[in-house]
């Protein structure tokens, strides 16, 4: 590693998390509502008030009333806990009331927000869309909300009854508190030592969702190209690798919680269970038996159920808060090239100073599982525009892989892979199409139109353009023994290498400056498949083939040699003197041909 690159990694150490990114804004948010926040603050004082005085009722109505054969005094403290316990019917409407000043400002404000990014995205992203914005505007908009009025509710209200239930432990007796305080803080640790694991588990639940509706959404908008590019396995793959993913986030998350359970068991239980144990030890200290029911009052009443509520909240809707909400506020992407949007003029003259290669791969490794060896293995490849390169090695060597990963239809495990500067991994086929066309081994002829076929990569393509492409590649026979270009025209009209000659004149006419075939020739005979190479090759942009023959090898300006091991490239001379694998490819074609 480079000094730059530690360097780099280091400032990426230091990144602040979500819970630090939120708090200024947070800060921020409810500085301006400091109306809001007293009003709410005043009715959570009377639910403290509320709670202490219902168990301090109970406390006194047994040792003032009851045990001291006053009943009417007993009667009495207990009137004053119920009166408390059903004051707190309004005491909450009172806070819901108030709540509304909070959580729907918030809603408005993270809907522009959603907004704002969705157009940044696409701005920086032209043709791209970003699939995620109706999850953000709608769903998670909804979560935030939700979930911030639960959290409103639940910190609010811990903070004000257990003060209340403190203050009313610690009047019956302080020796109430050194039984019933440690267990409490105990467990409040535990519970709070996994909140940012949990908000981690959290953020990768959220992210593995939304990349699997994503794949989702592209499948379902590209199956005809899926179809085309016979591509269908490495979709389904990926498809199951996301779902894969998210069922893993979701045992994570559930490891998380069976903790969370445990923390709430040590807070929630142990109290009552220490405070029965002490008993003896208590009254031995002159605590009363009023104290004594008033302190489970307590427990039992207000601080178990409200510190329930709390950890149920803060562990599950505080996580998912804190994700959500520096989703949808996060800064807005770059554009896809990595360049800013504006970027100065003198930058751009410097970057377009070196020449920008149709394929660039730098460090590609692809592996079909974590255990399986590699496909292809630190793969640095350059193509040059203009440039031709053929693709040898044995059948299953990785050639047909090699292809899909240009093209953007399957993804490396590690790596870059980008065409004309470009990063293709992840991209929509929309964004992919104007910039390369793949051709595999089985031509996509569907039922239409001659013509519709041809120009399915080029709708705007005129007669006279089509004419030239089908006279480059020796089609045009072809199309005049089909009934020319408005004849209707079904798969089972052609054969496959028919079928082959059609594909390849619909790619001489995309506007792509890079094909790629994968034997997209090996049913034509020798002499069409040269013709069909050569007018390829003299298309503006690259040609990248998979070789069906050596004859297309030598047509190439290079040639890449995939051995399972590592991958040569240079010219046909070049390799007669490097690679042993070459020498015996063209050995072996040079006796099958003799």
């Amino acid at each position: 590693m480079t000094a730059a690159d530690g360097g780099r990694t280091a400032w990426a150490g230091r990144e602040p998390g979500p819970l630090r990114r939120a708090v200024p804004p947070a800060r921020r948010f409810l500085a301006g509502r400091k109306g809001v926040l007293a009003r709410l603050g005043a009715w959570s004082v009377a639910e403290s008030a509320q709670t202490f005085l219902a168990g301090y009722g109970v406390a006194q109505a047994v040792d003032r009333g009851f045990l001291a054969g006053d009943t009417a005094t007993g009667l009495g403290w207990l009137a004053v806990a119920a009166v408390a316990v059903v004051f707190g019917a309004p005491v909450i409407r009172g806070v819901f009331a108030q709540l509304a000043g909070l959580t729907e400002p918030l809603r408005d404000r993270l809907v522009r927000r959603a907004v704002e990014r969705s157009m940044a995205e696409a701005q920086a992203r032209p043709g791209g869309g970003d699939r995620a914005a109706v999850s953000r505007l709608t769903n998670q908009v909804e979560i935030v909300r939700d979930s911030f009025a639960g959290l409103v509710l639940t910190l609010r209200s811990f903070v004000f009854t257990a003060a209340g239930a403190l203050f009313g432990l610690f009047s019956l007796d302080p020796a109430l508190l050194l039984v019933v305080v440690p267990p409490l803080a105990g467990g409040l640790a535990l519970f709070l030592v996994t909140l940012r694991p949990m908000a981690a588990a959290q953020r990768r639940a959220l992210a593995a969702d939304e990349a699997l509706g994503d794949h989702a959404a592209r499948a379902r908008g590209a199956l005809r190209d899926i179809t085309a590019c016979g591509t269908r396995e490495e979709v389904a793959l990926g498809g199951e690798r996301l779902v894969a993913e998210a069922a893993a986030t979701a045992r994570v998350l559930a490891r998380w919680a069976a903790v969370r359970t445990l923390a709430l068991g040590v807070a929630g239980q142990l109290p009552v269970l220490l405070l029965l144990v002490t008993v003896p030890w208590l009254r031995g200290r002159g605590v009363t038996t009023g104290a004594l029911l008033g302190a489970f009052t307590y427990l039992a009443q207000a601080l178990l159920p409200a510190l329930h509520t709390l950890m149920t909240a803060i562990g599950a809707a505080g996580t998912r808060l804190l994700v959500v909400l520096d989703r949808i506020t996060g800064m807005a992407p770059s554009p896809a090239d990595g360049s800013s949007p504006k970027a100065p003029a003198a930058d751009s003259v410097r970057r377009a100073d070196p020449p920008v290669p149709a394929v660039e791969l730098r460090s590609v490794t692809l592996s079909y599982g974590a255990r399986a060896e590699p496909v292809l293995d630190a793969l640095d490849l350059r193509v040059a525009e203009g440039e031709h390169l053929a693709v040898v090695g044995p059948s299953g060597i990785g050639k047909s892989t090699l292809t899909r990963l240009v093209a953007g239809t399957l993804a490396p495990s590690s790596g870059v892979v980008e065409v004309a500067g470009r990063t293709v991994t992840g991209r929509a086929p929309a964004e992919l199409s104007g910039l390369r066309v793949l051709l595999p081994q089985q031509a996509y002829v569907f039922t239409a139109t001659v013509r519709d076929n041809l120009t399915y990569l080029r709708p705007d393509a005129s007669a006279a353009d089509i004419g030239a492409a089908l006279r480059e590649l020796g089609a045009d026979g072809l199309v005049e023994r089909l009934g020319g270009l408005d004849a209707p025209l079904g798969p089972d009209d052609l054969s496959q290498g028919e079928r082959q000659l059609l594909v390849l004149a619909r790619a001489h006419l995309s506007a792509a400056r890079l094909l790629l075939l994968d034997e997209a020739t090996c049913h034509l005979d020798p002499a069409a498949e040269a013709r069909a190479e050569e007018a390829l090759a003299r298309r503006p942009g690259a040609l990248v083939v998979v070789a069906h023959r050596m004859s297309s090898a030598l047509r190439a300006d290079r040639i890449l040699v995939l051995d399972g091991v590592g991958a040569t490239c240079g010219t046909h001379r070049e390799l007669l003197g490097r690679s042993p694998l070459y020498r015996d490819l063209v050995g072996h074609w040079g006796e099958t041909r003799s």
